[in-house]
């Protein structure tokens, strides 16, 4: 069987050096046999083609799977986050598990667990992020 041809406009995977890390894209420009140049549908950059990267080691294996885990976790609790009841996120106020708050560069999140002394885990769209609290 033999390869579909690309042209300007298929979607293709390829590694943003932005987002750093495989996502789809969409070929912008096509080279001789590759494409050439590329948008990411995550940040809408546009960059020049890069095949996408294995992971290389046990590590960024378990990382690329817990990812995943936070993805999947962030898409079951996210048709029950109501954005309006969410407060806005300080480090100087205090918070609790199940909490929802909003991030001015993250988004909406849910407080996940007590981190230690004056930190909180909180599961955001893109992960989960270790934040300030009082």
């Amino acid at each position: 069987m033999q390869n579909p041809t690309l042209s300007a406009s298929d979607p293709i995977e390829a590694h943003c050096t932005k987002c750093r890390k495989n996502t789809d894209h969409i070929i912008i420009t096509m080279g001789e046999e590759t494409p050439a140049k590329v948008q990411c549908q995550d940040c809408k950059r546009q960059h020049k083609y890069r095949p996408p990267k294995t992971p290389r080691s046990t590590a960024q294996l378990r990382a690329a799977h817990q990812q995943e885990d936070e993805r999947k976790e962030w898409k079951t609790l996210e048709p029950s986050m109501d954005s309006a009841k969410a407060t806005s996120y300080s480090m100087t106020a205090a918070y609790k598990v199940g909490s929802l708050i909003n991030h001015p560069v993250f988004g909406l999140g849910s407080v996940q667990r007590l981190a230690g002394l004056r930190k909180i885990e909180v599961l955001f769209e893109d992960g989960k992020k270790t934040m300030r609290c009082k």
